[in-house]
């Protein structure tokens, strides 16, 4: 059995998720991160361990999250991955929605909930009446392939009848790190927001070298005195991990919000689309400072890395 928990984690404290992503680690090792606020866990063992049925385990789940962090979840679970994240996309809050029989589950929905299909194709199979999952699972395997190719026919045929040889990979590499700074009090000044953000881009920054990735983009959240929220998210021109290109990103998207005055309780920052470094490409730089900055900030890295993650800081943080 798997569960599909999606944590219900406000913008601002998106840093919670690894926390979340251990509790389920108490229950099974087999714990698979969605971030920026999901995750899979293979709970096959855990059911006899506990000797607790799915829907049990996952009030338990739920209640620890709850009393340790203050943060509700919707779990779905089901035989495989797919039925999970589809139960848990209709689950509601308080309430474990569990997958008992996949084609009464699956029969009267649209040909567009199953994992992999996207509007194109769904176009192409409601032109020939193949507009429900179960219509799907009835078709001969030959004409689904006939119709979107062998492979992706059969994918399909198989999805549509409950079968997902997807497996959870525990310790998969994160597709997002997430890092947020609270102010001890409603912050108007700019100037104590951008050092806020330095603050973020240069933990995430050597967060992301020390794991060997790099990112797409960067989202900042703000939040308000009033507990409201305000989330944008940009395109870096290159997949980095570099602390100054991080930076001035940022600063871009923290100008675009036009705070003026405005009472800022946080400030979160997301780095998105997370991918290895070594299949990231570079475009060489002309300009000497750039590459002397990289080479400084290798050496930050490895002085962090013996001496501690505030050994080496730039200087308006070091105040």
């Amino acid at each position: 059995m798997i569960l599909c928990v999606r944590f219900r984690i406000e913008p601002m404290y998106e840093a919670l998720f690894p926390q979340l992503v251990d509790l389920l680690g108490e229950f099974t090792p087999v714990v698979e991160a969605a971030p920026p606020d999901g995750a899979l866990a293979d709970v096959r063992g855990a059911l006899r361990y506990f000797d607790r049925s799915a829907a049990e385990l996952a009030s338990v789940i739920r209640v620890r999250a709850l009393a340790l962090y203050g943060v509700d979840c919707v779990i779905g679970a089901g035989p495989n991955p797919m039925l999970a994240r589809m139960a848990a996309s209709e689950a509601r809050p308080g309430v474990t929605l569990v997958v008992e029989d996949p084609e009464a589950f699956l029969r009267d929905r649209p040909v567009v909930a199953l994992d992999g299909v996207g509007r194109a194709t769904a176009r192409t199979l409601c032109g020939y009446g193949l507009d429900s999952v179960g219509r799907v699972a009835a078709a001969p395997l030959a004409v689904l392939q006939r119709l979107v190719g062998a492979k992706t026919g059969r994918e399909l045929w198989e999805r549509a009848r409950g079968v997902d040889r997807t497996p959870v990979v525990p310790h998969a590499a994160s597709r997002s790190l997430a890092a947020e700074r609270a102010f001890p009090r409603d912050e108007t000044d700019r100037t104590e927001q951008r050092r806020a953000l330095l603050s973020l881009t240069e933990e995430l920054g050597a967060r992301l070298r020390a794991e060997g990735q790099v990112c797409r983009g960067l989202a900042v959240t703000v939040r308000y005195a009033d507990r409201t929220t305000t989330t944008r998210s940009r395109t870096l021109p290159e997949p980095t991990a570099h602390s100054a290109a991080l930076t001035a990103l940022a600063y871009a998207v923290h100008d675009s919000f036009g705070l003026q005055r405005a009472r800022v309780r946080g400030i979160a920052l997301r780095a998105e689309g997370l991918t290895g470094a070594e299949g990231a490409a570079h475009q060489l730089s002309l300009d000497p400072a750039d590459e002397k900055a990289r080479r400084i900030e290798a050496v930050a890295d490895r002085a962090r890395a013996r001496f501690g993650p505030r050994a080496v800081l730039p200087g308006s943080l070091a105040a």
